[in-house]
């Protein structure tokens, strides 16, 4: 345990910075789960919706230094890369 004031007022800043990250990491996570499933549908509204609404995330998580700038255009890339994909599949097997 901490024995000094400075100490004790760390570790209190430490636990809550931990709660905030963990809770935009959960809903990093969440959101990008409701894009693959919007993926996996295959509705092109849907997807769209879903890809901004991440994108949107991505960004303000990035600015506010929750994650690296890098790690949020890196999920971004690999977003819009999983989206093209599937449209592209969707496009030569006839659907939309």
């Amino acid at each position: 345990m901490p024995h000094t004031q400075s100490a004790w007022k760390r570790m209190r800043q430490n636990e809550r910075r931990r709660r905030r990250n963990r809770a935009w990491y959960k809903r990093i996570k969440k959101q990008r789960r409701a894009a693959a499933e919007a993926i996996a549908t295959k509705d092109s509204q849907q997807i769209q919706e879903q890809w901004r609404l991440t994108q949107q995330l991505l960004d303000r998580a990035a600015d506010k230094g929750y994650i690296h700038p890098n790690k949020a255009a890196r999920l971004k890339s690999r977003l819009i890369r999983k989206i093209r994909a599937a449209q592209k599949a969707s496009a030569s097997t006839g659907q939309s």
